[in-house]
């Protein structure tokens, strides 16, 4: 009985901590944790407080904040923050209730600065 409980509680835990993934389409040159990535189709990784964007031989990942809104989504919107508009804020998706508050680093800083 004991074995199979842990059993159980090993699974829930790998599952709570398994990547979740989403496409996301950037309409313009964007700016993630220090580097520009080109308009595009993404694929959005999410596992616990960590999001990597990927496209072919491309990939990067930021620290984000997971928030869970009322309600779901209708569309995936992309919103740009800080004094220059090319760096990733936000990433609300679609169908689902999640949204990405992605974390500012100093590099994301020195772009917007520019």
């Amino acid at each position: 009985m004991k074995k199979a409980l842990a059993v159980m509680l090993a699974i829930g835990i790998s599952v709570a901590y398994a990547a979740s993934s989403y496409h996301v389409t950037l309409s313009k040159p964007t700016t993630v944790n220090g580097t520009v990535l080109n308009p595009g189709d993404y694929k959005l990784e999410i596992q616990g407080d960590k999001a990597t964007l990927k496209q072919g031989k491309t990939s990067v990942e930021s620290n984000v904040k997971v928030e869970t809104a009322p309600q779901k989504f209708q569309l995936t919107t992309v919103a740009y923050g800080g004094e220059d508009t090319k760096v990733l804020h936000e990433i609300r998706l679609a169908g689902t209730a999640l949204k990405l508050l992605f974390e500012s680093s100093k590099a994301d800083a020195a772009v917007g600065s520019k």
